[in-house]
């Protein structure tokens, strides 16, 4: 499970067939299945573990209970409970796991300063020493707030030690995203998929990033090829969240740097982030959703979704506070082309852009579309100005930006 290879829920049940009363196997196994997308079957593992925690020890029932509040649908609470039982058990891992990465219970927590928060969460370095698993969450931590030599030598450890890690390859991937090396990118990845079973969780967001350095390059054909068999395939074998986020971002990304709109394929996204997201309330997925209306024209959903995200900010609801719906609105007037108003939302949240989640490679979406809003009305100080304020990274795929910039 921690390498995020194929596997795992079948070999919680080989344990559970050894020992049925083992409850962790089964607080497992409800972990395994709910990183499928099977909640119905995750429910069931983890109710099964409940009923054993009375023969465990204290410890063991920690670990059952933070995977109850987890697959019941609690972040907060399951959050909480993560922070007391690392505090007593630094080294249960797979408690840790769930609240390591930038889609675990702090990543997707949508308050300001997540990702310090992040960081100083893994401030458990200390108990795991040269751990490979370790290694490779502590050096993607690092690498978002810009530690990245500190990250480098993380992540070389971690792969030089366990290669087999589809984690570290992810963490390896945003480092050189981070430092702009496409080139090193690409190679990579396309070493490291080959031998990567292509039912392994990761196997579509790897393929988001290998499709990204190819359109930095100029290959659009290549990303699209990686966006049909594996980021968007119908036979999709991670989150559907990360199916989500990263077919809607490289048709977006493709967009802004100049290549013609897939009415095809966006409409085939369009119905699946309906059927999978039907209700707002996670900012990681809502930012995405509201863009994918803002692209189709679905101006009565993206409406609805709208007021049902002001309105749970108004009473408390929201984690992510105003960024997303303001974000929404965002997408829907850039669509229409009414850049003026794009640009004046973007600006209002821009300082607040960590709290609609994911990584800095995520975020940098919004970046790109403020970029080519204002490029879209010839604000080209502003271009200036917000590259400046972006780390020292490789080329930006935004159509016209190298051209107005030497006008």
């Amino acid at each position: 499970m921690l390498t995020h290879y194929p596997g795992a829920a079948a070999a919680f049940d080989r344990a559970i067939a050894a020992d049925p009363g083992f409850a962790l196997a089964h607080a497992g196994r409800a972990r395994a299945l709910q990183m499928r997308s099977d909640i119905p079957g995750a429910k069931a593992a983890i109710a099964a573990a409940q009923t054993l925690v009375g023969d465990q020890s204290e410890r063991d029932a920690s670990h059952v209970d933070v995977f109850n509040l987890l697959v019941g649908g609690k972040p907060e609470a399951a959050l909480a409970a993560v922070r007391k039982h690392v505090a007593t058990w630094p080294r249960d891992a797979l408690v840790v796991s769930i609240s390591a990465t930038q889609t675990g219970l702090i990543g997707l927590s949508g308050r300001a300063g997540r990702e310090q928060d992040q960081l100083d969460f893994l401030a458990l370095a200390p108990h795991y020493g040269d751990d490979w698993w370790f290694n490779s969450h502590y050096a993607m931590a690092l690498s978002e707030l810009g530690h990245r030599a500190a990250a480098q030598l993380r992540i070389e450890r971690s792969m030089g030690e366990h290669p087999r890690n589809a984690y570290g390859a992810h963490a390896l991937a945003h480092l050189h995203y981070e430092n702009g090396e496409t080139d090193a990118a690409i190679l990579f990845l396309r070493s490291w998929l080959e031998s990567y079973p292509p039912h392994g969780a990761l196997r579509g967001h790897l393929s988001w990033h290998l499709a990204l350095g190819h359109l930095e390059q100029g290959d659009v054909e290549e990303g699209f090829r990686l966006y049909d068999n594996a980021l968007a395939a119908d036979e999709y074998h991670g989150p559907k969240l990360n199916k989500l986020l990263d077919a809607a971002s490289y048709l977006w990304r493709a967009e802004l740097a100049g290549h013609p709109r897939d009415h095809t394929r966006w409409r085939v996204l369009h119905e699946f982030a309906h059927r999978t997201f039907p209700r707002p309330g996670m900012p990681f997925a809502d930012w995405h959703v509201a863009l994918i209306d803002a692209v189709v024209g679905d101006a009565t959903a993206a409406e609805a979704r709208e007021r049902e995200l002001d309105e749970m900010v108004r009473a408390g609801r929201y984690s992510a506070g105003p960024t997303v719906p303001v974000l929404a609105r965002a997408f829907a007037a850039f669509a229409r082309r009414d850049y003026s108003t794009a640009i004046d939302a973007i600006e209002s949240v821009f300082g607040e852009r960590e709290r609609i989640c994911g990584s800095r490679a995520q975020i940098d979406l919004v970046v790109f579309t403020l970029l080519g809003a204002y490029l879209a009305i010839g604000r080209l100080d502003d271009v200036r100005r917000l590259l400046q304020m972006r780390r020292d990274s490789g080329g930006i795929p935004v159509a016209r930006l190298e051209v107005a910039l030497q006008s």
